[in-house]
């Protein structure tokens, strides 16, 4: 095997092991960054509902309430919960991976009553007040996936219409019944605001950060074989081959060679150097032979 050879096996050998254990640290990586982008944007969408809730119940809901249609008909637009619900599935068009939800452990609209799991997280924030905020992971029908929670309390404004049915708009006593949705107590932890997505999300995001980081250094470990060999051929192989073949003419008689030139002060230099210093003592010895 030649020198050039035995020199890019061995670079293969470092820059394969460097490529591994590359890889084995940055997939965890990777996978953590992806989850937590994942959560920032869950972030994002909670307090975009949360701000959407706010807005409804302070500039929307005071002037529908104040509407003839109002008195006759529920507007489930008056509702904090209703409006941060329709804004969130409008902004799946562009995350159609991510839901939404309001679990209530005693919704007015059955629809919004608390699955099991999220029933547990209510309670949690219940027994938990100091907790704003529970990030975790759970076994779904289709995989495991992910999800944001945060509280949320009954305030003055849910207190209108879920306290005692008396006190609740007729409307909407007669759309949903007085059965469901009464008896909050102020500042209760009621409700829960949770974001849910896969897990195949973050994984999605992680494997192709990956495979983009593998198809980049593989990229650059190629070009520094490259640039490397180069390096070698004109710095190591090719003056060596200069003295090679030379030494093979001298070794056949032909002792009238040239001195080879010398190019800085490295080994390869001292090699050559050597040679014509034994180039010129063979010369020597010889015409002192003839004479």
């Amino acid at each position: 095997m030649k020198l050039l050879a035995k020199f890019n096996l061995l670079l293969i050998v470092v820059f394969g092991l460097g490529l591994t254990l590359i890889a084995i640290n940055a997939r965890s990586f990777l996978m953590n960054d992806a989850r937590r982008v994942v959560l920032n944007q869950a972030e994002l969408m909670a307090a975009s509902s949360r701000a959407t809730r706010d807005y409804t119940e302070e500039e929307i809901s005071p002037v529908l309430e104040n509407t003839a249609q109002h008195a006759d008909t529920f507007l489930p637009q008056t509702i904090p919960f209703y409006a941060a619900t329709v804004t969130f599935n409008r902004l799946r068009k562009n995350f159609p991976d991510y839901t939404y939800k309001e679990a209530t452990l005693n919704p007015t609209n059955l629809v919004d009553r608390a699955e099991d799991w999220q029933a547990d997280i209510i309670n949690y924030f219940r027994n938990n007040p100091s907790e704003t905020q529970l990030v975790g992971e759970r076994e779904g029908a289709v995989g495991p996936s992910l999800y944001l929670a945060r509280p949320i309390a009954a305030d003055p404004g849910c207190l209108v219409c879920h306290s005692i049915p008396s006190a609740a708009p007729k409307a909407m006593i007669k759309r949903y019944g007085s059965q469901n949705g009464f008896g909050w107590k102020p500042n209760e932890i009621v409700a829960a605001q949770i974001i849910s997505v896969p897990m195949s999300v973050p994984i999605k995001l992680a494997n192709e950060g990956f495979r983009n980081l593998l198809i980049t250094l593989g990229t650059i470990f190629f070009a520094a074989i490259v640039l490397i060999d180069i390096g070698m051929y004109f710095i190591v192989i090719q003056p060596l081959r200069k003295v090679s073949a030379s030494a093979d003419l001298i070794s056949t008689g032909d002792i009238d060679q040239p001195p080879l030139p010398v190019k800085g002060k490295d080994e390869i230099a001292l090699v050559t150097t050597s040679f014509n210093r034994m180039h010129t003592s063979l010369k020597k010895a010889m015409e002192m032979l003839n004479d």
